[in-house]
């Protein structure tokens, strides 16, 4: 008997949880939705209105043989410019701000007002709180943050070669922000959070700990992006570097045995160059376009591992503790 009660109990309990949970964080949830239906809006609106007007005032200032004497509209050049730079700063931003949320109010502050305890005298054991309190957060943030990298990946194909100043696929910042690897990250700001709440058990300290997780996270990223897939080589003559366009790995000299020496940043100067005289000629290791969705799934993947740890971490704690 005790045992169907139990087993009839468990179900019913989940969507009570639920409830419990959105109530419990209404002014969070409705803060997200707002952030996600602004910065949607902006995108749309810098993906058409404001790229056409923008691409417009490009065409009339190209046509000017002598641009300080023709009329262009400037002002919907630097609008686009400054709405672009906003919002790409947001969704940059998103994984920072889950991660402060998460560590400050998902799992911290309960454990700090004793909240936690009482609800796992409540019929909910412990496991099953903390799996119901990542589960609903985590679909909400990676379905608000997916829309966000849609749309500003579609925002600035819109502008790809009708914009002269707009940014290039291997900026930096326009690379994450247009990329899966920005929903990754934001999974793990979340997972990152809940840990450092359990871990600490106060609502400051998880904070400053999450969003410290995130920001060595990002750079980590950053620094080995470069290295997750293989790059092209192009090798030229001693004028200088060969051109390419993507994301450099590494410039220099080439011997005529096949060895790299570091770029000695001295162009085609005689003098310099002379201290080389076993070098043949410059070469770029770099990252072209078609490598573009290769660099970032992979990076994806390594984030959403970082995350699967990082949620084993947070149940061995909890079991532990």
């Amino acid at each position: 008997m005790t045992t169907l009660t139990l087993a009839a109990t468990a179900p019913a309990a989940a969507p009570r949880q639920v409830r419990w949970l959105l109530r419990l964080h209404r002014p969070a949830l409705y803060v997200w939705t707002g952030l996600v239906v602004t910065v949607a809006a902006a995108l749309l609106w810098l993906r058409g209105p404001l790229t056409d007007a923008s691409a417009a005032a490009w065409r009339q200032y190209n046509a000017c043989r002598h641009p300080g004497s023709c009329l262009y509209d400037q002002d919907a050049i630097l609008l686009y410019k400054d709405v672009y730079q906003y919002t790409t700063f947001i969704v940059l931003a998103l994984p920072f701000l889950v991660a402060a949320w998460a560590g400050a109010a998902l799992t911290g502050r309960d454990l700090e007002s004793g909240t936690a305890r009482l609800a796992w005298t409540q019929a909910v054991s412990p496991v099953r709180w903390l799996a119901a309190k990542l589960a609903l957060p985590a679909a909400l943030v990676t379905a608000g943050t997916t829309v966000l990298v849609l749309l500003h990946r579609l925002m600035w194909s819109a502008g790809e070669g009708r914009i002269d100043t707009a940014k290039t696929w291997h900026d930096i910042p326009t690379f994450f922000a247009g990329g899966p690897i920005t929903v990754a990250l934001a999974l793990a700001g979340l997972l990152a959070g809940a840990l450092a709440g359990l871990l600490l058990r106060r609502s400051l300290a998880g904070l400053v700990a999450a969003v410290t997780a995130v920001a060595g996270l990002w750079t980590a990223v950053r620094l080995a992006l470069p290295h997750l897939w293989p790059s092209v080589t192009r090798v030229g003559d001693l004028s200088g570097v060969p051109s390419h366009s993507g994301i450099t790995v590494d410039e220099g000299l080439v011997t005529a045995t096949g060895a790299r020496l570091p770029n000695p940043h001295c162009g085609t100067s005689g003098d310099c160059l002379a201290r080389y005289d076993d070098a043949v000629g410059f070469y770029a290791e770099y990252h072209p376009v078609s490598h573009s969705w290769p660099l970032q799934l992979t990076a994806t993947a390594v984030l959403l591992a970082v995350a699967a740890l990082l949620t084993v971490a947070a149940f061995r704690l909890l079991h532990r503790r």
